[in-house]
């Protein structure tokens, strides 16, 4: 859309570029995607899921906790998947790159529609909401903050995000890593105390006595567990949505991927019993925020960190997810999903910058009717079923593409395994405790064809939409990225 012209007007800005290129840096090392895998992780899933993990469980602490682990061994083998997809195909744009490869353009579309329409700026704008919930908690002791204010802050710190990744890949890499530090210091916090009381009170280890004793959870309810434990999990495929800025994206993606779950299943189960040592089942199901009452029964003086801690962990969170939702749009508009301007390139920072204005003011537009965010929970199904798909193309890759290079390929019974998995936890919910809210979430998903045939498919025109293009372009200061052959894939 203009691009001819538009590459000519910015010709002298291109040029201040290494050799003369304008296209993602490849600037993430293993370190770095690890940081940014466990930053994007590690949220308030952990500090308010085993409320509901516990629940679904039916109070078995027994159940409870493998649940935890089977969450993470799940993730596992879903990431061995995505080692493989993200090492074979180092582009931009995560799952939705990949569906469009095995599985055609419609699919894909479908999943863009509903990704960057409603399930991630909805899941950010929820996490601005809770970052600005526990950021403000301390100063309204009693009663909860007024909801203006925890807009305004939600609203802020999207805008900061946004003007952060805008500006430089780097800085965003840094606050990643910042906040993965601060976040894992109060991990650490609950499990020391945690093994401590362990040790030296006897009554601690009373719920793990007879842990399978209680009840057992049916099918939905180990459904809805998952899906909570899964939550927590939430994060761990964000490393193929930037493949096309790591290094060496053959060897660290999959590297970077199996060390920051294994990393993190550790981190959840220590987290969890240090929970239990000091709430019983019935007392922890009953709080609000899990670590905010533990903190209040084993640190009162020092209370307030944990509300601290939560924001702390929620920031570097949502940081993760306005990364992946730029580079979700920036790769869509670069296979004709989406409008031309949104995969252009800042010619100074090299940053999908209208890409990441785009998904933060999206975000902000989520905040205002909060109560749009409660629909968020029924599209967990539409996750997993991305998911699925996901792993369903890399089986298709396999048959129809057996020359791809692949230096790094999954046991392929692995994936079937996990297309069966998704297919379970997209079903089980449905088909036991069904709602209507799970209609609209899938006539939503639908919806996308009735875009899709006017525009992508017979590619429609909107009339003076090119010239509104060039002048935002010329506005922006973007341009459209260049063909780049990359030497360090291997």
């Amino acid at each position: 859309m203009g691009s001819k012209i538009n590459n000519k007007m910015m010709a002298s800005d291109v040029s201040l570029q290494a050799a003369g290129k304008v296209h993602l840096q490849r600037c993430l090392g293993f370190f770095d995607s690890v940081s940014f895998l466990v930053g994007s992780i590690i949220g308030a899933g952990i500090f308010v899921s085993p409320k509901a993990v516990l629940e679904f469980s039916q109070l078995n602490v027994g159940v409870a906790l493998c649940i935890w682990a089977a969450c993470g061994v799940v993730c596992i083998l879903m990431s061995l998947c995505y080692g493989e997809l993200g090492s074979a195909l180092p582009f931009s744009g995560g799952e939705y790159y990949h569906i469009r490869r095995g599985l055609g353009s419609l699919p894909a579309f479908i999943t863009i529609w509903t990704l960057i329409l409603f399930r991630i700026p909805a899941s950010n704008a929820a996490r601005a909401l809770t970052f600005a919930e526990y950021i403000s908690r301390p100063f309204y002791v009693g009663c909860s903050p007024p909801v203006l204010l925890k807009k305004s802050l939600a609203i802020g710190v999207l805008l900061t995000l946004g003007v952060i990744n805008c500006k430089s890949i780097k800085m965003s890499t840094w606050v990643q890593k910042i906040f993965m530090v601060l976040k894992m210091m109060s991990l650490f916090l609950i499990i020391a105390y945690g093994l401590h009381e362990l040790r030296t009170n006897p009554h601690a280890s009373k719920p793990f006595q007879d842990a399978f004793s209680a009840d057992v959870p049916n099918a939905a309810q180990i459904a809805e567990a998952f899906y909570q434990g899964l939550y927590a999990y939430g994060g761990w495929n964000y490393l193929n949505y930037m493949a096309e800025e790591v290094k060496n994206p053959s060897k660290n993606i999959p590297r970077s991927i199996m060390t920051a779950i294994c990393t993190v299943i550790v981190f959840y189960l220590l987290v969890n019993i240090s929970y239990l040592t000091v709430l019983t089942p019935r007392e922890l199901i009953s709080s609000a925020a899990v670590s905010v009452t533990w903190a209040d029964r084993m640190i009162p003086t020092w209370a307030w960190i944990m509300p601290v801690s939560v924001a702390v962990s929620i920031f570097g969170s949502l940081n993760g997810g306005m990364f992946r939702l730029g580079r979700l749009n920036y790769a869509g508009s670069k296979e004709g999903h989406l409008p031309g301007l949104i995969s252009m390139l800042h010619v100074h920072y090299l940053t999908p910058a209208p890409a990441m204005i785009i998904s933060t003011l999206t975000a902000c537009v989520f905040v205002i009717p909060s109560d749009l965010i409660a629909l968020t929970n029924y599209f967990g199904f539409a996750s997993q079923l991305i998911i699925g798909l996901t792993c369903t193309s890399l089986i298709v890759l396999r048959h129809r593409e057996p020359n791809l290079e692949r230096p790094y390929k999954v046991f392929l019974p692995i994936a079937y395994i996990v297309v069966g998995i998704s297919a379970f936890l997209v079903l089980a919910p449905i088909v036991q405790t069904p709602k209507v809210q799970y209609f609209y979430a899938l006539l939503f998903m639908l919806s996308g064809i009735l875009v899709y045939i006017p525009f992508v498919h017979f590619k429609l025109h909107i009339p003076y939409f090119e010239k509104v293009t060039c002048y935002l372009q010329l506005l922006l200061e973007v341009s459209p990225p260049d063909i780049y052959e990359d030497p360090k894939i291997e």
